[in-house]
């Protein structure tokens, strides 16, 4: 084999995959429907899914850090000074107990329903 043939062959491997006789021929319709070789239609469907999933976790992290940055809440540690978040069952209730027996309530109530 020449040496420009195998590194084509190194940097382009052969991808193959046995399918019925039915849906290959579907398939084949398919790919001159859409002007694609099956080589084009597998780096495209490769290119989108990278897309789609790759930043999903992305996004759902950064999601999860923009609502933790909206709405958890802290106090600090009377030792350290380090902010402690109250997410704890115990934390929570000890908030709404104190935010009731001082006070807090509606700006403005909700109606009766």
């Amino acid at each position: 084999m020449a040496p420009s043939r195998e590194r084509y062959e190194k940097q382009n491997p052969t991808v193959s995959a046995r399918m019925p006789i039915d849906k290959r021929n579907r398939l084949m319709v398919v790919l001159e429907r859409l002007g694609l070789t099956l080589t084009q239609l597998l780096i495209k469907f490769a290119d989108e899914q990278e897309i789609t999933t790759r930043p999903l976790a992305e996004a759902r992290k950064q999601g999860f850090l923009e609502a933790k940055e909206m709405f958890a809440v802290y106090y600090p540690c009377p030792k350290c000074g380090k902010q402690i978040p109250i997410n704890g069952v115990e934390a929570k209730a000890a908030a709404a107990q104190y935010m009731a027996e001082h006070g807090w309530a509606h700006r403005q109530c909700p109606d009766d329903r």
